[in-house]
């Protein structure tokens, strides 16, 4: 990598149906925006989400098959070597994380409706799951929601619980995080928070101080804000990511915070295919009067991420097999396009790092 002035790195998570070899590694230049390929996988069935160590050794993937699984690798000289393949204990796992003390990895399986940990051993590998809670619950769109679909897993800031949102049960459920203790999550001192019946809560993304909660819905296009301290939650916002003449399937899908926390961003599919960009006033709630929208420039933005300096945005979409290479605009936080693009088959989840 040294011949490389400005290093970063990208892993690409993909769907397999049309030819993707699984997870692609990429070089970034975080001076011109270009993306070099560095490696990839072989046969890897499905790793749509990833997450990556703190040391930059290992690298986390779900298999996102009925029949799910977790593949654990080392990442090596730019190239992953697969370690091993567990079962998820659930069909469809959809999302996965590393707890912040590197001790324990959580899989959320869409279709199973539970959530999965396993012990993370020093050399990377995992140990069979070793705690699994299952959801039970139903809400009101009776397609969508006619089960639990846990979609996500995320540690609030100081590492103490793990947010899962169910989209099928219309909740959010906070369990507190015990490293040590047997099992590590706490369910009998869990918080629920409920959200409004049909909005199908995906994915969340936390203020640096923990105390606010983002929530996209998938199904109704809202961002719900709530305020989360002491163990409390409380709802203090929702706010629509689409124009108030819109009509079709909402389709949101993936939400962040940017790092210097003046803006929201959420990625839209449906029949919109944008990422929207939210004002944050000082308080943490949104700007009612600033929404500004961007088109993703292909279909069904997916997964999109933000550089650690504020500086780039990517975003993967999957239809149509490309990702898309934004400048933030340091000012007023507005996508500048590239020009830039990356050619990847079906591209879920984008790790850069």
């Amino acid at each position: 990598m040294n011949c490389f002035a400005q290093d970063a790195n990208l892993l690409i998570g993909t769907y397999t149906q049309k030819g993707s070899k699984g997870i692609y590694v990429y070089h970034f230049d975080t001076t011109s925006g270009k993306a070099t390929e560095l490696s990839h996988t072989n046969k890897v069935s499905n790793p749509s989400f990833l997450a990556i160590t703190k040391d930059k050794k290992n690298v986390y993937a779900v298999n996102e098959d009925i029949e799910g699984g977790v593949s654990s690798f080392s990442f090596k000289n730019n190239t992953l070597h697969l370690l091993q393949q567990l079962s998820s204990k659930g069909a469809h796992p959809c999302y996965i994380s590393i707890s912040p003390d590197q001790k324990n990895i959580f899989v959320a399986n869409y279709s199973g409706g539970n959530i999965t940990q396993f012990y993370k051993f020093a050399d990377g590998r995992l140990s069979n799951a070793r705690q699994m809670i299952q959801h039970q619950g139903s809400s009101i769109n009776k397609a969508r929601q006619e089960k639990a679909h846990v979609h996500g897993a995320f540690f609030s800031p100081d590492g103490n619980y793990l947010f899962t949102p169910d989209l099928g049960m219309d909740q959010i459920t906070a369990y507190p995080y015990k490293a040590n203790a047997n099992p590590v999550l706490q369910s009998d001192k869990k918080i629920i928070f409920n959200t409004s019946p049909g909005s199908g809560p995906r994915h969340i993304s936390f203020s640096k101080n923990g105390k606010l909660v983002y929530v996209i819905e998938e199904l109704t296009g809202n961002v719900s804000v709530y305020q989360f301290q002491k163990g409390i939650s409380k709802k203090i916002q929702t706010i629509a990511t689409h124009p108030s003449d819109f009509k079709g399937p909402a389709g949101s899908a993936d939400i962040h915070v940017s790092p210097n926390e003046k803006f929201l961003y959420v990625s839209n599919r449906g029949n919109e295919n944008n990422i929207v960009k939210l004002t944050l006033l000082e308080s943490g709630l949104i700007h009612t009067q600033k929404i500004n929208y961007f088109s993703s420039k292909g279909v069904k933005p997916r997964n999109f991420t933000i550089s650690k300096d504020g500086k780039w945005l990517l975003v993967a979409n999957q239809d149509t097999d490309n990702i898309i290479v934004y400048k933030i605009n340091p000012e007023n936080g507005d996508l500048i396009d590239t020009g830039q693009q990356i050619k990847v088959s079906m591209p879920v989840c984008l790790v850069l790092f």
